[in-house]
């Protein structure tokens, strides 16, 4: 039996970098699988059918995370055609590096709204739904070493990590109760969208880790064994 045979997982930001390797990933591990995604359509296609293609049923549903709506309809729609949810990984966010003392109003409000709000709302929806349904789960966030540790172009960006941990510590008060346990993973540095272009200096290309290097740590929190 593979580790999770049976179960549905949720993942936002699941289009491209460590959202698809999660999906992919869980898939490979018997899981049914939804993602959220807000850009790169041909890529959430490209999850989709990769996903199929080993066998598990998935869907992609195009929508801002920053909008409570977009995590109801989620939800809503993995109970319509998976039947349930068992795992929700909140891993959508951006990252648009500038520097602090003249950071525009707007870049810091998506940021936050994105990263932070993004992730509540998400969440929660999640953790309705499995509230309702009786039998546990696990909400796992994507935070970042960088709520730990900052950075000079990233101001706005780390206390949404670094909310994102905390409202993980807090949600599994909240939802222990409901046998729902919720972690958050902070990853180093990693090959994706976000820093791409950051990271196209051959030295620095030696001291980041790669997408394939990130799900293998998830599913110890996705499995309920």
């Amino acid at each position: 039996m593979k580790l999770l045979e049976g179960k549905t997982v949720l993942v936002t930001g699941g289009s491209t970098g460590i959202g698809r390797a999660a999906a992919i990933g869980a898939a490979r591990h018997g899981a049914d699988v939804a993602i959220n995604y807000y850009t790169h359509d041909a890529d959430a296609e490209a999850c989709i059918a990769e996903i199929e293609s080993i066998g598990q049923r998935a869907f992609a549903l195009k929508g801002d995370v920053a909008l409570p709506a977009t995590a109801t309809e989620f939800v809503a729609r993995a109970v319509e055609q998976l039947g349930k949810v068992d795992v929700m990984v909140s891993n959508a966010g951006i990252c648009p590096f500038h520097a602090f003392l003249d950071m525009p109003v707007e870049v810091f409000e998506r940021t936050q709204q994105v990263n932070m709000h993004g992730a509540y709302f998400m969440c929660q929806a999640a953790a309705r739904q499995m509230v309702a349904q009786g039998h546990g789960g696990a909400i796992v966030a994507v935070s970042s070493i960088s709520a730990l540790v900052g950075g000079e172009f990233q101001t706005h960006y780390t206390p949404t990590k670094a909310g994102v941990h905390s409202l993980m510590q807090s949600a599994a008060i909240a939802l222990g109760r409901h046998r729902i346990r919720c972690n958050s993973v902070l990853p180093g540095t990693i090959l994706t969208e976000i820093n791409k272009d950051d990271l196209a200096d051959a030295v620095l290309y030696h001291i980041f880790c790669f997408i394939d290097d990130i799900p293998e740590r998830f599913y110890f929190y996705f499995s309920s064994g």
